[in-house]
């Protein structure tokens, strides 16, 4: 995983897209409440909202 984020920062140093790193944030963060909200009673609000 980290070799991962290394290669990831590298690329985005190397050609300049640090506009890449926003949305790769918003991506990993929907993913993980969508993972953690899963087993709540919270879920079927948040299904709605996609």
């Amino acid at each position: 995983m980290i070799d991962l984020l290394k290669d990831l920062w590298g690329f985005m140093r190397e050609r300049k897209k640090f506009w890449l790193a926003p949305i790769i944030l918003v991506m990993l963060l929907l993913g993980l409440l969508i993972v953690v909200a899963q087993g709540s009673a919270i879920a079927p609000f948040i299904y709605t909202l996609f």
